[in-house]
């Protein structure tokens, strides 16, 4: 039997998980933080991954200690420090500041399908890693990273393309995340044994 379901994501020990919402055949790794974010279909992250304010696509994968939406002190105030936004922690008579909250989470990190990222690789807040890109393990990635482009490095730096430009736009054009349960696995021999260019020749992309 198929151990993931379209039903319910497989969320494993001790993870925290805050107003996220997952789509089909999903799974969250063991310790994982999850908060403010939307994981698509057949997304998962490893092990102790932290992902806040995201909107992760679908078919991602996130390694183990990943950081996806790292989120940030303020910089511009007199102190940096939580009491400033976490008062109610310090204070019976202080509140948190709302305002601080809500714009931290409007700060997205987008990551598009069919991504990978590294393990112990950072991806921070509004920034969008393309469709089909890749970030190398212990990356830091505080630009935006083109469709099927490799990463790597503190700063992340393009280190080459995953796929050449014009096979990119065509698996794009022909969206294969966006197939059923069912076509996918018809296709399954040919995501195994096929190139991307004989893939996308055999199925019209």
């Amino acid at each position: 039997m198929a151990r993931l379901t379209a039903d319910t994501p497989v969320i494993h020990p001790d993870c925290e998980i805050t107003e996220t919402r997952f789509g089909h055949y999903v799974e969250i790794g063991r310790g994982s933080r999850v908060a403010h974010s939307v994981i698509g279909d057949y997304s998962y992250c490893d092990r102790y991954a932290d992902i806040a304010n995201a909107d992760v696509g679908k078919f991602a994968n996130i390694a183990a200690l990943a950081r996806i939406g790292a989120t940030d002190h303020p910089l511009h105030t007199a102190a940096c420090h939580h009491f400033v936004y976490r008062s109610q922690d310090y204070w019976d008579d202080a509140d948190r500041d709302a305002d601080f909250f809500a714009h931290r989470q409007g700060r997205r990190a987008v990551i598009g399908h069919d991504t990978w990222i590294g393990a112990g690789a950072m991806v921070k807040p509004e920034v969008t890693l393309g469709h089909g890109a890749v970030v190398g393990a212990g990356a830091v990635v505080t630009r935006d990273v083109p469709a099927y482009t490799i990463v790597a490095g503190n700063p992340a730096r393009p280190l080459r393309n995953r796929q050449p430009p014009e096979v990119a736009e065509r698996l794009i054009a022909l969206a294969w995340w966006d197939w059923d349960h069912a076509r996918l696995r018809a296709a399954l021999p040919d995501f195994r044994a096929l190139p991307a260019l004989e893939f996308l020749e055999k199925y019209g992309g």
